[in-house]
């Protein structure tokens, strides 16, 4: 039912060319030298810990493997900047796996983007409470990162035991405020909702665990377990489900209002903020390069996925070669419809380029019309901006439709490193 709702979705929208990713040796590199500014995602793919519920490319660490990563993520990094040496680089995030399991190399893989690239943003890594200590903390200042997201998930003993996380609830406290206390320009934790035997009580103590420890930047969303796919298989969950549709609605809706209610204002339809600081976001980068094994690159005309396998892409790269497996074609309609989608999940449209991408595009109006009469949104000060309810069901097209088509593309490039086709 869902997929055949998404299905008509997308047809809908995307009435001309084939919904896939194709199979590719080679980066059209002439799409990227018209764009002035871009955003890098820098993907270590190194797990101490495999947390059952994440879906992303990672691999257990080993060593004996960090020497030829280094030494082909700076290769990778190397091959694109001698295209475009000197571009500017807008921000720069890294994820994973979990980065700071090789915290000491990091530096390293940043000087080597600054060699290449003007770097004229804010620098934003991915870490796990584990790793946070007053020696890492001042490394990663060194380092000139300046924005950090700890993946927190719950302050609550049973709920990091389901979820896989390895560390006692008792340490958060003092890890959370050794980041407050070290000058970051803005400190973002995760909080999941929606677990089994969680309910609104429990969220709402994590919540104010947060609050009172001074944390003004929270991002919250569901648990993303990919059950009905080899994804699912992978990552071990043969008896976990997808979160009750009606159990997420309670939860979000009692999450907004108290986070509003506590000086809050939604900046996503995930994330939270009290007060200026830097908003923390892992997505809606127009354009990036994406560095690493499983790592997107989003040009003008094309979407670009790396080979998820980490042998394939060690031997590529000592070929001086881009270790890119998956190619998209992105067609005007696409790319608009991308950013129609982001500025959505940001959830505020100005309304001026909204009527410049799609005067003509009566698809796109019928679904804004569409939306007003469902309730989704409001207009303010000439912006298009969505509600609660409007967020929440965002979020759940998000479930069925983006993430459906992630654990297509995913399933399939962890089985095989060079894919010949995916039909999305």
């Amino acid at each position: 039912m869902i997929e055949r709702f998404t299905g008509l979705l997308r047809s809908y929208l995307v009435q001309n060319g084939e919904f896939a990713l194709k199979r590719i040796s080679d980066i059209d590199i002439s799409d990227a030298l018209s764009i002035e500014d871009f955003g890098i995602y820098i993907h270590i793919p190194f797990c101490k810990n495999y947390c059952p519920y994440c879906p992303y490319n990672k691999i257990m660490y080993e060593k004996i493997l960090v020497e030829p990563f280094l030494k082909s993520i700076k290769k990778e990094i190397e091959i694109y900047g001698k295209y475009l040496k000197g571009k500017n680089i807008k921000s720069i995030y890294i994820g994973g796996g979990t980065p700071t399991n090789i915290i000491e190399h990091i530096g390293e893989i940043l000087e080597e983007v600054k060699k290449w690239f003007n770097i004229d943003g804010s620098i934003c890594i991915e870490t796990n409470p584990s790793d946070i200590n007053e020696e890492n903390v001042k490394k990663l200042k060194e380092y000139g990162i300046d924005i950090i997201s700890c993946g927190v998930q719950s302050f609550q003993d049973k709920f990091l035991k389901f979820i896989g996380r390895n560390y006692d609830s008792k340490i958060l406290p003092e890890k959370i405020k050794l980041l407050i206390h070290s000058g970051f320009k803005s400190i973002n934790i995760d909080l999941m909702f929606a677990l089994p035997e969680q309910n609104t009580n429990d969220i709402i103590n994590d919540l104010d665990k947060a609050i009172e420890l001074g944390i003004k930047q929270i991002t919250t969303y569901p648990l993303f377990t990919f059950p009905y796919s080899k994804v699912g298989k992978f990552l071990k969950l043969k008896n976990v489900k997808m979160p009750n549709i009606f159990k997420r609605r309670i939860m979000y809706r009692t999450i907004h209002s108290y986070l509003l209610k506590n000086g809050f204002k939604r900046v996503s339809v995930w994330g939270f903020i009290k007060g200026n600081e830097p908003r923390y976001s892992s997505v809606t980068r127009d354009f990036y390069i994406g560095f690493g094994p499983g790592a997107g690159s989003s040009l003008k005309n094309a979407y670009y996925l790396n080979t998820f396998s980490f042998n394939h892409y060690v031997d590529i790269l000592k070929e001086g070669k881009f270790p890119v497996s998956l190619k998209m074609e992105l067609t005007d309609d696409m790319r608009r419809y991308y950013w129609f989608y982001w500025r959505l999940y940001d959830t505020i449209i100005k309304e001026d380029d909204f009527n410049r991408l799609f005067k003509d595009d009566n698809r796109v109006k019928k679904i804004i019309e569409i939306s007003h009469i469902l309730g989704f949104y409001k207009m303010e000060d000439g912006n298009i901006v969505l509600n609660e309810r409007g967020s929440f069901y965002l979020h759940l097209l998000q479930n069925y439709f983006l993430l459906n088509y992630i654990n297509k593309v995913w399933s399939k490039a962890m089985e095989e490193p060079f894919p010949e086709k995916i039909i999305l």
